[in-house]
């Protein structure tokens, strides 16, 4: 019995102990994370802050988060964020609505491990050539709402410094075509986010550059779709491949009543060219036969009257007939003709 008493005084004690042991454990774990913890820099509303944002910036090496928001930046300069030209540890790089219209080239050098770009909700209108140099890393950039008339994007994002890329988000740009004819290098790319464009239809050529990338996966919603009879290869597409990930979503903007249709609820006889054309061409000749049979009415009613018109020239015609033979008989007798001297 003492034993037993002598042991439950010692259990206490030795509960304190493990109590005490696991929380400095603890201590050394959550030190240990919130040393390794990714530094972060935001910037918003630059424009009425008083401190001016002027690049090339020179970012801390411990940064992996960089944002500026509404910042009044019209032009990124070389090495925009790397000024004394070493290479920096960040990962993602937040650049939106900043006004920004020009990119120069070699603009993200000095940033070798970056993997996420977004450039959207600006004006771009001039992309160098080179200017994402030095983003072998790059797995998202997102372009949408933000691309001008004069910017010929495809040219740019063709190049073997964007190899990596997987996300690439062109929504909201006015696109009338999807542009991966220019895509040649982006090999890995999975999700091309084309919503909120003005794409129409997708041609042979597309779908063609379609099959090219095995694994991608479009997205197309929100564009105004022209379901006409040519329509056929796109609405084959969307049955019988999985590329395009919200195809329940496409919408016709016309013509006529398939105005909100959806495009794979399209009937057959939506896509026969031939046979709607057949049905004009059948029509048209109704329309004639119905001419030529009022034509044929309108004469049988003035049957009379037409006889006596031609008639009336018959005559006309015997008088002036029986006139020249006269006058000729005249002229060929040689003894009228003395008669006359």
């Amino acid at each position: 019995m003492e034993m037993n008493r002598k042991q439950l005084r010692v259990l206490p004690h030795t509960l304190e102990r493990y109590h005490f042991s696991v929380g400095l454990m603890c201590l050394f774990v959550l030190s240990a994370e919130a040393h390794t913890c990714q530094d972060t820099y935001t910037r918003h509303d630059g424009l009425e802050s008083r401190e001016e944002i002027i690049l090339p910036l020179e970012v801390s090496r411990s940064t992996q988060n960089f944002t500026l928001y509404r910042c009044n930046i019209a032009v990124l300069p070389e090495r925009a964020f790397s000024a004394n030209g070493t290479g920096i540890d960040l990962r993602s790089l937040s650049l939106q609505d900043n006004y920004i219209q020009v990119i120069k080239s070699c603009a993200f050098c000095g940033l070798p491990r970056l993997l996420s770009l977004d450039l959207s909700h600006n004006l771009l209108k001039c992309v160098a050539p080179g200017a994402f140099n030095g983003l072998e890393q790059l797995r998202i950039l997102n372009l949408s709402n933000t691309m001008t008339k004069q910017l010929t994007l495809p040219l740019e994002l063709s190049t073997v410094n964007l190899c990596s890329l997987q996300r690439l988000d062109l929504s909201g740009n006015s696109l009338q075509v999807i542009p991966l004819s220019g895509f040649d290098n982006l090999l890995n790319l999975t999700t091309l986010i084309l919503t909120n464009n003005s794409i129409t239809t997708l041609n042979k050529n597309n779908l063609t550059n379609l099959n090219e990338f095995k694994e991608i996966r479009v997205y197309l919603s929100q564009n105004p779709f022209d379901c006409k009879c040519d329509i056929k290869e796109f609405y084959d597409w969307l049955k019988n491949s999985s590329q395009c990930a919200d195809s329940n979503s496409l919408k016709c903007a016309g013509p006529g009543k398939k105005n909100t249709t959806n495009v794979k609820d399209l009937q057959k006889r939506d896509m026969e060219c031939q046979n709607g054309d057949a049905r004009s061409y059948v029509l048209l000749g109704i329309v004639l036969a119905l001419i030529g049979v009022v034509f044929l009415m309108v004469l049988y009613l003035n049957r009379r009257g037409i006889k006596r018109w031609l008639n009336n020239i018959r005559e006309a015609c015997r008088d002036q007939m029986e006139v020249y033979h006269y006058r000729y008989e005249q002229d060929s007798d040689p003894r009228l003709a003395n008669v006359a001297v």
